[in-house]
């Protein structure tokens, strides 16, 4: 090898430790003030409730601001998808403060939301100003979209791990080279550090007990990864159901989270539901200790949708974490099998099914839980994934591997039986 070859990778190198220490800097502060401004919001509401007859016209807040300022933006995490997919031209900057801004909106009025979406958003539009500071062509891009995925999402949940693979799976792992690899974990924990250098503290979740491994467990495990599935299945059907409804009926789109506010806060406040608006963190912590109603997941579902589907801003992440929760708080009534643990599963299998992504939720599950379950979230978030259809969160996603194959191969036997 020649030393000019070793000095273009030399720089090569240096070049692209610079770029994710840089994106990992930016996003994970960028995540830090979310986190801080998101705990101030939730915290004003729940001391001034008043606030939450309010929450139509944080909608029109949100529709006007998206509508006349935002249009380019307003796909969220489809338009990375998208980019990933088919680079065109470089994300705008002002997806970071437009996404930001109205996320703590919809939370301070109490939408029910998440919060993974806008740090993923925020992380990839700060990644993809790289590409006209250092000249990087398509290919590269590619590369920048996934270091934003990874440091938006290590850096929101503390867990680098996940984050970083979570970025590489959602974009299918099949279209990733080995720099992709090393460079999204590089940036996540230059993320996930950013965060614990400005004192953010994450919830924490544990189970206690994890039954023995035998095969009553193992079915059970297996069960729950199918109703985790379904879970997922309806979640990503009902939010994409409410957003083509508003959509077709409501034509001027700054009305529709107006509109979709009125009814919202008729059901929040008119009916005492309010535990379902936000992110709902706490029901997720008490879901580990004490069941949930049988409803609940299904009701977080339905609102979580309706208010994402009527164009307020925010993430799915959470909510999932919270049906996930409660349906298997739920189930420890007739599954005899500790809550935490049943509650645990639920968590990161729901996730996997509506996402398309087993492994980064497998690897979430380790992180947050420790090592001892490991071969329970597994199982459980493998079944969710082959259990929830073709169609997740992100209708931008491509699907493919085991799950598309298996779906194919469906499809044809259903054409040859016709």
């Amino acid at each position: 090898m020649t030393s000019h070859n070793l000095k273009v990778i030399f720089l090569t190198t240096f070049k692209w430790i610079l770029i994710c220490t840089f994106i990992g800097i930016l996003s994970g502060s960028a995540s830090a003030f979310f986190l801080v401004s998101l705990e101030w919001v939730t915290q004003f509401r729940i001391h001034h409730d008043w606030i939450i007859w309010l929450l139509p016209f944080g909608g029109l807040i949100v529709g006007f601001t998206y509508y006349y300022f935002g249009e380019s933006v307003v796909k969220g995490n489809n338009l990375l998808l998208e980019e990933y997919e088919k680079p065109q031209k470089v994300i705008p900057l002002k997806m970071a403060p437009l996404v930001l801004l109205g996320t703590l909106t919809t939370h301070l009025f109490g939408g029910s939301a998440g919060r993974e979406g806008t740090a993923v958003q925020m992380g990839g539009a700060i990644a993809d100003q790289f590409t006209k500071l250092f000249n990087l062509d398509n290919s590269e891009r590619k590369i920048l979209i996934i270091l934003g995925i990874s440091a938006g999402f290590a850096s929101v949940f503390g867990t680098p791990l996940a984050g970083a693979i979570f970025a590489l799976e959602v974009v299918y792992f099949s279209k990733i080279n080995f720099k992709s690899i090393i460079l999204s974990f590089l940036v996540a924990y230059a993320a996930y550090f950013t965060v614990e250098f400005w004192h953010i503290k994450h919830t924490h979740y544990s189970i206690p007990f994890i039954p023995e491994f035998n095969l009553s467990t193992l079915l059970y495990t297996i069960l729950i990864g199918i109703l985790s599935g379904i879970a997922a299945l309806l979640f990503s059907r009902t939010t994409h159901l409410w957003g083509s409804l508003f959509s077709k009926n409501i034509k001027y789109p700054p009305l529709r989270p107006f509109i979709g506010g009125i009814f919202l806060v008729i059901a929040f406040a008119g009916f005492g539901l309010t535990k379902f608006s936000g992110l709902g963190v706490p029901i997720i912590v008490d879901s580990f200790s004490n069941a949930s109603q049988w409803y609940d997941f299904l009701l977080k579902i339905l609102f979580t949708g309706f208010t994402l589907g009527a164009g307020f801003k925010g993430g799915e992440v959470t909510p999932l974490f919270f049906v996930g929760a409660t349906l298997g708080s739920a189930l420890s009534l007739v599954i005899p099998l500790p809550i935490a643990f049943l509650a645990g599963l639920g968590f990161v299998a729901v996730f996997s099914g509506a996402t398309h992504t087993p492994i980064a939720c497998t690897i979430m599950g380790i992180e947050l839980f420790g090592l001892q379950p490991g071969i329970f979230i597994a199982v459980a978030c493998t079944i969710a994934y082959f259990s929830s259809g073709s169609i997740g969160i992100y209708k931008s996603q491509i699907v493919k591997g085991a799950k598309y194959k298996l779906y194919q191969k469906l499809k044809q036997r259903e054409l040859e039986q016709l």
